[in-house]
């Protein structure tokens, strides 16, 4: 029995490449420090696993949910984007329960797209985003992320048949992997393209809560007329350090959300209740364990630039998300300068052409060990001598 041609043409899983690599040199014993993951390293807070706990006691959380999902989960959902983004979103018909985001931006070409249809991709971004191309029988375009466009793509460079050809267009603010966010501005560029186009957006959201320098990332939705053209998909994993639980939510465009829930009703019968009944006290209850996060993460952030200047590194500090990244030394290309880190310096990283091709002369570096790990790290570098 052979897989079907489908499942041959999906993706390399870049990740699993990276695991199996450090997997190696620790089953040797040596002292990696992996910064090449994006894994959060906090426990979800105690409200949300206490209120797990308590739910998971009732016996009715151990039946089927309802398909789509418990309505109290969708009226929190909505009461988050009102509070954090002055946003209204019908909890009906403008929410779509996912099983983590990776589902909903895999599923999504699958349910609004034709086969041979054309999406808009960023380079560098997510690579699963290749695996809803295959799995839709759908083709794809690149936008160059550049350094001198604040890594935001720029439209006008981009050639008017593909524009016209383009039917979904995918976005990612506070980006993976660069680190960088988008302005009000951008977004409403976003929305002129995709009506004067015809195009679908979807902005993965995944890094909202997190912003430095007292910035807070804005919503995609937070456009006028962004809803008539996209949604936002938006996950409790990063926020809340709730990646193993598998919750997040699309919102925005009644017809798009539509068409996520259909497939979803053919796939799954929504999440377990009592998971459920965490996210909603993830939504709705103090948020004090975000701030501190955020905070973390910005302590983080500044340690290993600070380090990194120390050693005549050049970088820029990431504006958002918990990733920083960080242009190669002289004479390697992303590959061979993260095995150099890992083989001489016990350090694992991301090598930016895994992202795609405008990811080459980068290495994606996550703030996700402790600040003291961050700092030995770049000691370890240092010794290298390669600044």
């Amino acid at each position: 029995m052979k897989l079907s041609q489908k499942m041959q043409n999906l993706p390399t899983q870049f990740f699993a490449t990276l695991v199996r690599k450090v997997g190696k040199a620790v089953a040797e014993g040596r002292d990696v420090i992996n910064l090449g993951q994006g894994n959060p390293d906090q426990p979800t807070p105690n409200h949300i696993v206490k209120a797990l706990q308590k739910s998971v006691e009732d016996p009715v959380t151990h039946k089927y949910s309802p398909f789509r999902g418990l309505a109290e989960l969708k009226e929190a959902m909505a009461d988050f984007y009102k509070r954090e983004y002055q946003v209204e979103i019908d909890p009906e018909k403008e929410i779509a329960i996912l099983f983590g985001t990776k589902i909903g931006l895999v599923e999504l070409p699958m349910a609004i797209l034709n086969p041979g249809d054309m999406m808009l991709l960023p380079d560098p971004g997510y690579p699963d985003y290749l695996s809803g191309v295959t799995l839709a029988d759908a083709h794809y375009e690149t936008i160059p992320l550049l350094a001198e466009d604040g890594f935001l793509p720029n439209y006008d460079k981009l050639p008017t048949p593909i524009k016209e050809k383009a039917k979904l267009l995918y976005l990612n603010y506070p980006n993976n992997p660069t680190g960088a966010v988008a302005d009000l501005a951008f977004f409403e560029k976003t929305v002129a393209l995709a009506k004067e186009y015809d195009i679908a957006v979807s902005h993965d959201f995944a890094y909202g809560a997190i912003g430095f320098d007292g910035q807070k990332p804005i919503s995609f939705l937070q456009a006028e007329g962004a809803k008539d053209v996209g949604i936002e998909m938006y996950t409790l994993s990063k926020t809340y350090n709730m990646a193993g639980w598998r919750v997040g939510f699309a919102v925005g465009n009644s017809t798009m959300i539509e068409a996520i829930n259909l497939i979803q009703d053919h796939l799954f019968v929504s999440l377990f209740p009592a998971v459920q009944h965490a996210a909603i006290a993830a939504l709705s209850e103090s948020q004090d364990c975000v701030s501190e996060l955020v905070a973390l993460y910005e302590g983080r952030r500044n340690a290993l630039m600070e380090e990194c200047h120390r050693i005549g590194w050049d970088v820029a500090a990431p504006q958002g998300s918990f990733f920083a990244w960080l242009p190669v030394a002289a004479g390697f290309t992303s590959e061979a300068f993260a095995d150099l880190l890992l083989e001489k310096a016990d350090v694992a990283v991301a090598p930016g052409n895994g992202f795609g091709k405008f990811g080459e002369g980068y290495v994606r570096v996550g703030l996700l060990v402790e600040e003291e790990r961050l700092r030995e790290a770049v000691r370890r570098i240092e010794k290298l001598n390669l600044f």
